[in-house]
């Protein structure tokens, strides 16, 4: 016999479904008084990958990411979502705490997070703290020393190349790759026959087994935890490096792309002529660059590499959906899958991130629930990546978190073509920002200086229109989604002294001391 508090479940369930329609997530109750089961979270980050997948159509050749478009084909995936911010370190801050750099002060790849808002609520501490296992593997946070506290996860699995960027006897971080942070340089570096801006900057295949790369074996540890059975339900985020600097691939996932020549973007001499001088100034930073890939003819190849690590991170990404089709977790997870910001090979004159232009903000979005509605539907309504926490929030139904900066994007789960009021926006670190809405793109920089695009009709923003007189009630709307005041800057890392194995950072001129942890695991092991 039900007891009367099932019945009183009972009936607020059926409620809530007349009022909401069809839910997005099962709710599976016991036999027993149990509360609702609440779904699982996989939740994919991938690095530096710009719209050059199939379902977005940002490349014109052919791009090969089979496991991707196959995600798209049964979630909704977006085909207009934006970073936060056009670089690593700021834009993870700004997914993993649902805030703006504007809000937080984190801007750039060389501050930490963790001693300037010690006690920021992140999305693993948010599911940690409301019964939910937090896992997490590979790059999630920035992946540099420092971003990735052992306090925010009930376990992490870090790479760490084997001879141990740490010293186990002084405590101190020893810079052996500085820049790949995961994997060595090659003895024949740089393989591409080209030295650029930084060590970083390489590609070429790799000659050692693909389950030996870094990203298979961050795919490798996820998979791992699918295949089990869990007691609590489980936020699992898997964070892949590749398309990341140095393209480095296994022979297979370049030769998909050796038959012909790559299609090359399409760039324009003048483009920069109608940009002002603080868009210059960010199109130009590595021009230098792209000057001398066009010389040594490495464009081709460059573009060449890029492609295969998209589809070597594809073919991570259908390993982690294979597993979870066949783990008993398959009706119950929610599939997340972003990538934190995009990259110009050329256009606007520009060979890098960092700009406000739709080649650096434009990313892969999809979420798959497990009962999606009108699966396959693009929504081409704007939406930004600091809409994934609060949208977690409602699709697990946990507490509220204050000072979210996004937007629920259940509502356009439920309908893709809904009308939408919201903006996304991308911000930059000397408070230059762009808006994005279901047409146009609105940059302003910091001396007050615009652009704005049609991007129905000038999707290759050659035609700036913010000196047209008709477009002032556009760029007037889309000026309101522009902060109107900006955190100050966190403090750069040179301000602390940190701590890799305790994980803690003093302030060297105050003496506060922030603490990350309990204890750092590097590759299972604890100091």
């Amino acid at each position: 016999m039900k007891s009367p508090r099932m019945y009183r479940i009972i009936f607020l369930s059926l409620v809530a479904l007349c009022w909401f329609g069809t839910p997005l997530v099962s709710n599976s109750y016991a036999e027993s008084e149990t509360a609702t089961q609440k779904p699982n979270v996989l939740f994919i980050a991938v690095d530096d990958m710009r719209d050059w997948v199939g379902y977005l159509g940002g490349y014109k050749g052919q791009v090969l990411t089979p496991n991707i478009d196959r995600l798209a084909d049964r979630g909704t995936p977006f085909t207009n979502a934006h970073c936060a911010s056009p670089v690593c370190c700021p834009s993870r801050a700004a997914v993993m705490s649902g805030r703006f750099p504007s809000s937080t002060g984190i801007y750039n790849n060389g501050q930490w997070w963790k001693p300037h808002l010690p006690n920021l609520t992140t999305l693993p501490v948010h599911f940690k703290n409301n019964g939910y296992e937090a896992v997490g593997a590979g790059k999630l946070f920035h992946h540099t020393v420092g971003n990735n506290p052992p306090g925010q996860w009930d376990a992490y699995h870090r790479l760490i190349f084997e001879d141990d960027a740490f010293s186990r006897t002084t405590g101190r971080i020893t810079p052996l790759y500085p820049f790949t942070a995961f994997q060595p340089f090659p003895e024949e570096f740089p393989l591409s026959g080209i030295k650029l801006y930084s060590n970083e900057v390489d590609w070429g295949v790799l000659q050692k087994p693909e389950p030996q790369f870094d990203d298979a074996k961050t795919a490798t540890y996820a998979i791992d935890y699918l295949k089990q059975k869990h007691d609590k339900p489980f936020f699992l985020a898997c964070g892949l490096f590749h398309p990341h600097l140095p393209w480095y691939v296994p022979p297979k996932y370049l030769e998909l792309y050796n038959a012909k020549d790559p299609v090359l973007p399409k760039v324009k001499a003048d483009d920069l002529d109608d940009v002002p001088e603080p868009g210059k100034k960010l199109a130009l930073r590595k021009n230098d660059d792209l000057l001398r890939l066009y010389k040594a003819n490495k464009w081709n190849t460059a573009v060449q590499h890029y492609l295969a690590s998209i589809s070597f991170a594809d073919a991570q990404i259908g390993r982690l959906l294979d597993a979870l089709e066949e783990s008993p977790h398959a009706d119950n997870t929610i599939v997340v899958l972003w990538s934190d910001h995009g990259w110009h090979f050329g256009e606007k004159n520009h060979w890098h991130k960092r700009t406000l232009w739709e080649e650096a903000t434009r990313v892969p979005l999809i979420i798959m629930t497990p009962n999606t509605l009108h699966a396959g539907t693009r929504c081409a309504q704007p939406v930004s990546l600091v809409d994934l926490f609060p949208t977690l929030i409602d699709l697990c139904q946990l507490p509220p978190v204050e000072k979210l900066s996004g937007q629920s994007l259940v509502p356009l789960l439920k309908d893709p073509t809904a009308n939408w009021s919201h903006t996304a926006v991308t911000e930059d670190e000397n408070q230059h920002c762009a808006v994005r809405d279901i047409r146009y793109r609105y940059i302003r920089y910091n001396d007050g200086s615009e652009e704005l695009y049609d991007m129905q009709t000038d999707p290759l923003q050659w035609n700036n229109l913010a000196g047209d007189p008709e477009m002032k009630p556009i760029k007037a709307r889309l000026a309101q989604s522009i902060p109107q005041t900006w955190a100050a800057h966190a403090e750069t890392k040179k301000s602390y002294q940190f701590e890799p194995f305790s994980y803690r950072w003093t302030h060297k001129k105050t003496g506060q001391v922030t603490e990350g942890g309990s204890s750092l695991i590097l590759n299972g092991l604890k100091k």
